[in-house]
């Protein structure tokens, strides 16, 4: 038995991994921390005295004892101080009565801060002048790390990496089926199956990959109920309508005309809304679409139909999807760009893995701030519902639905500037 078929309650929770880590990683790093500190840190170096160091200026040998080493060595020029030291007189006139020369013949550097009463750690050098040269007895700065130091932030390194590994495999555990639910939840549409779901992984990775498959399936419902809805109201609407044609033909011509316009868009609202709600919920055709020979197709149909339309080739682009709907979308963007921009200018170029396709018009342009109503079902360009411009308020809505289903994009803006008008942009990715 597979471990998708495994019952529910013997499906391990994500807590307890979790939980396990946790336990874990606090053990570690207990036990690194007892090792660590029942070896202790070595004992603090001891301070050196001034009389010691007064009796290796003497004697030339270094002072017995733990702590650090003291250098003693006989130079021809006398000390400088080194970096971060300073002159200290007091110890310098102490060292000299306890040598019994004069204070001139003494030097003597330390860095901040000593120890008290005269005793200094390291960081110190101190000079009695010997003949012809000096006599140097000196320990430099200690290390900020010292070997202790190292060991402990290894042993810390190494229970990190230790943890690392378990704590890596459990977040990729928790991430990888999120992540494919996430893309699964994203390429859902409605009319479409749904991508595959992760079956395996936790208790509350299959629970949320369950909730995705009824929320999609519970959306198809709703989806194909109002595309059944939509259905109902047209054709009950169709006799009433042929009932008003056939009255409206026994009107003066000059309100026939207005009537009969008024039907014909009342038909076209309906074929419109059918159209919006079938294309959302319907099978769809996915092949390799060469999308040049189905723009020039387009442009050229609309040419011969009188519209203004140009089309600027630009880079072979092949993308996968419905032809049909593809073609839908564009002749969209196209009818409005004729439509409320006097004339369309099509073209496309390719940028990395999609393709851009512009549909610009030489209109007046478009509110920014409207931009995304113009997107939403039945809102209009025009406002004022002018007849002259007709038109459902389904054509961009169609558009981005469409676009999405595809895998892309649909936007609108004004054009380059100065340059006036609207510039409709569609990206959509390229076939494999």
């Amino acid at each position: 038995m597979s471990r998708s078929a495994e019952p529910a309650e013997r499906v391990r929770s994500i807590a307890a991994p979790i939980f396990a880590l946790v336990i874990a990683a606090v053990l570690v790093a207990t036990a690194v921390s007892f090792v660590v500190t029942f070896r202790g840190p070595p004992p603090r170096d001891p301070p050196h005295a001034l009389d010691d160091i007064a009796h290796a200026l003497r004697t030339g040998a270094a002072p017995e004892g733990p702590g650090p080493h003291t250098a003693v060595t006989q130079s021809a020029a006398a000390p400088q101080p080194g970096r971060g030291q300073r002159a200290d007189g007091r110890a310098a006139q102490r060292i000299a009565a306890d040598l019994g020369v004069p204070a001139s013949a003494v030097r003597a550097y330390a860095g901040p801060p000593s120890g008290p009463g005269g005793m200094f750690v390291d960081d110190f050098t101190f000079a009695v002048r010997h003949g012809d040269g000096w006599r140097i007895a000196a320990v430099p700065r200690a290390p900020l790390l010292k070997h202790w130091h190292w060991i402990s932030l290894s042993a810390m390194l190494l229970a990190i990496l230790i943890l690392a590994w378990p704590a890596w495999a459990l977040a990729r555990a928790i991430s990888r089926p999120l992540g494919q639910l996430a893309a699964a939840a994203d390429a859902a549409r409605v009319g479409e199956a749904l991508p595959p779901l992760p079956t395996r992984g936790s208790r509350e990775v299959r629970k949320l990959a369950a909730s995705v498959a009824t929320m999609h399936a519970r959306l198809a419902g709703h989806a194909e109920g109002r595309t059944a809805m939509l259905g109902a109201i047209a054709h009950d609407l169709g006799t009433p309508l042929s009932r008003l044609s056939f009255w409206v033909e026994q009107l003066p011509e000059a309100a026939r005309t207005r009537a009969s316009a008024d039907i014909d868009e009342m038909r076209a609202m309906i074929r419109g809304a059918l159209a919006f709600a079938r294309d959302e919920t319907g099978p769809h055709e996915s092949v390799r679409v060469d999308l040049g020979s189905l723009l020039d197709s387009l442009a050229d149909d609309m040419q011969v139909a009188g519209a203004p339309v140009t089309l600027t080739p630009g880079e072979r682009a092949v993308v996968r999807g419905d032809p049909v709907a593809l073609r839908r979308l564009f002749a969209n963007l196209v009818d409005n760009a004729v439509r409320y921009g006097e004339a369309a200018t099509i073209g496309w170029r390719i940028d990395g893995a999609r393709v851009a396709v512009t549909v610009e018009d030489r209109g007046p342009g478009i509110d920014p701030a409207q931009v995304e109503r113009l997107f939403e079902p039945f809102v209009r360009g025009d406002p004022s519902r002018n007849r002259a411009t007709g038109g459902t308020g389904l054509g961009l809505a169609i558009v981005r639905t469409i676009a999405a289903r595809h895998g892309g994009t649909a936007m609108l803006a004004n054009g380059a500037s100065g340059a006036g008008g609207a510039r409709a942009t569609v990206t959509l990715p390229l076939a494999e």
